[in-house]
Order: C-alpha cells, then structure tokens, then sequence
C-alpha cells in the first residue's frame, strides 16, 4: 500500500489549496480515508475523514465550513479542498487509510493503518 500526498505550497490568507492523495496496492474503495494535520511543535491532530461511498464526512470543528474532503474511487485518489485559508492552517498535511470493517468514520490516529509521506500548507499572513 502507497499513499502519494501531493499539493501543498504557499498561499496567502484567504487562499485556496486543494490537496491530493493517490492511493496504490490495494482496492482503495474498500477502505476509509482521512486527513491529518501536524504544525511545528505540536502533535498531529485529525482535519477530514470521508467513509468508502462518501455518505459519511467527519470534519475537524477548525476547518468545518471551510475544508471540503472528497474521493474519486475510480481515481484512487482522495481530496482536500481547502477554502478561505488561515495562518493555523499551516502544517504538513498527511492522508492516511483506515482499513477496519466499520461504515462510520474515525477521528483518531490510532484508526489508520497507512500514511503517506506528508505535503507542506503555509499561509502567510
């Protein structure tokens, strides 16, 4: 299993970014997605999960209203869109795999079984 993290870089305030995750080695639609996010100094918190068909999202009470997750199965490829960008958004965001059998979706990073290597968000303020 290869989780490809891609789309980060520098945005001012108020910007947009959209983040990607390309997935490998695995049926990617049987699986639960997240997003993650750690800023320097600080521990990696969760942002976005989105369950196998996209019924259910979960979304971090800092970025709700204003980050979008999504998923193309086909694509193996899982979204962040992320809108109206704050100085606090910036981090390394991480996408990761959650492979239980369950139709819900999970906040925590001990659920997730697969990260991919990180993607660099800054917003200048």
């Amino acid at each position: 299993v290869q989780l490809q993290a891609s789309g980060g870089g520098l945005v001012q305030a108020g910007g947009s970014l959209t983040l990607l995750c390309a997935a490998s080695g695995r049926t990617f639609s049987n699986y639960r997605m997240g997003w993650f996010r750690q800023a320097p100094g600080n521990e990696r918190e969760f942002v976005a999960a989105i369950s196998r068909n996209s019924f259910i999202k979960n979304y971090a009470d800092s970025v709700k209203g204003r980050f979008t997750i999504s998923r193309d199965n086909a694509k193996n490829t899982v979204y962040l869109q992320m809108n109206s960008l704050k100085h606090e958004d910036t981090a390394v965001y991480y996408c990761a795999e959650d492979l239980r059998p369950s139709s819900g979706v999970s906040t925590l990073r001990p659920d997730y079984d697969y990260w991919g290597q990180g993607t660099l968000v800054t917003v200048s303020s």
